[in-house]
């Protein structure tokens, strides 16, 4: 169930249904399963970055993270009805986990502080997810190849059944690609900020924000420096290539239509 946006298919599920679906490639034994947001930026981004690019096609499941993602399917006349976050599945996932018990998972991204943080709040809350490993990469542009072995030592050590990267877009989606075949994992999330949310560091917007699509709004007047070219610049460009689309589209079935009429 899904549909295709500028040229890259979307989950058009629920969020229930992508925790679901989550949950059977988990107890099926899938291997190297990965998910991705999809947001106006990262779909922006992945016109310029080949490998970004090939990571959101090649995803086993896209969610619509980003109202834009919502607004261009009602013009496209999909069935997108909601944006999908990291933080739903990353949530949802983990109460599914927590009352299965016995599942196993691992943490890779961010400091070890906040790696610390996430791992007393998730003892807490989820006492019945096991704490496979966590691992806080260098802080660098490029990882090297050693930077790479490392990380995917670590994991594959830890035997976890999830692992949860936080690297920050799209950093994280592109070293999830490129390493997926070396991982002895069941399934990879794409998930950035719920690492700095759930620890505590970074507070999430209000629900009311949540829930009319303007989460983006109170993070922008936190760290606009960081965030206004997504806002003002992304988005924007992207609603632009949407219209642009969904033009060409009606163009062609003018003429489809045109030429079955004999016109």
């Amino acid at each position: 169930m899904a549909e295709f946006i500028v040229g890259y298919r979307i989950s058009a599920r629920s969020k229930e249904d992508c925790i679901y679906r989550i949950i059977r490639w988990l107890e099926d034994g899938a291997k190297r399963k990965y998910f991705v947001c999809a947001n106006p930026h990262t779909l922006q981004m992945a016109k310029n970055d080949s490998v970004l690019d090939e990571a959101i096609r090649n995803a086993d499941l896209v969610t619509p993270d980003g109202v834009g993602i919502v607004i261009a399917s009602k013009i496209f006349g999909g069935s997108i009805k909601n944006r999908v976050t990291g933080s739903d599945i990353f949530w949802g996932l983990n109460h599914m986990l927590n009352q299965k018990k016995g599942f196993r998972v691992f943490f890779l991204g961010s400091t070890e502080e906040t790696l610390r943080k996430i791992r007393e709040k998730m003892s807490v809350e989820y006492p019945e997810i096991r704490i496979a490993g966590m691992y806080s990469p260098p802080f660098k542009h490029q990882f090297s190849d050693e930077d790479n072995r490392l990380m995917i030592e670590a994991v594959n050590n830890a035997q976890p059944d999830v692992l949860w990267v936080g690297m920050t877009a799209p950093k994280q989606e592109k070293w999830i690609y490129e390493n997926r075949n070396k991982l002895n994992v069941k399934f990879v999330g794409a998930i950035g900020a719920v690492f700095d949310f759930y620890s505590g560091n970074v507070k999430r917007s209000h629900p009311f924000f949540q829930e009319f699509g303007l989460e983006w709004l109170p993070r922008l007047l936190r760290q606009p420096r960081r965030l206004w070219r997504r806002n003002f610049i992304s988005s924007p460009f992207f609603l632009l290539r949407v219209l642009r689309e969904k033009g060409r589209q009606k163009l062609a079935a003018s003429r489809s239509s045109g030429r079955k009429s004999g016109i």
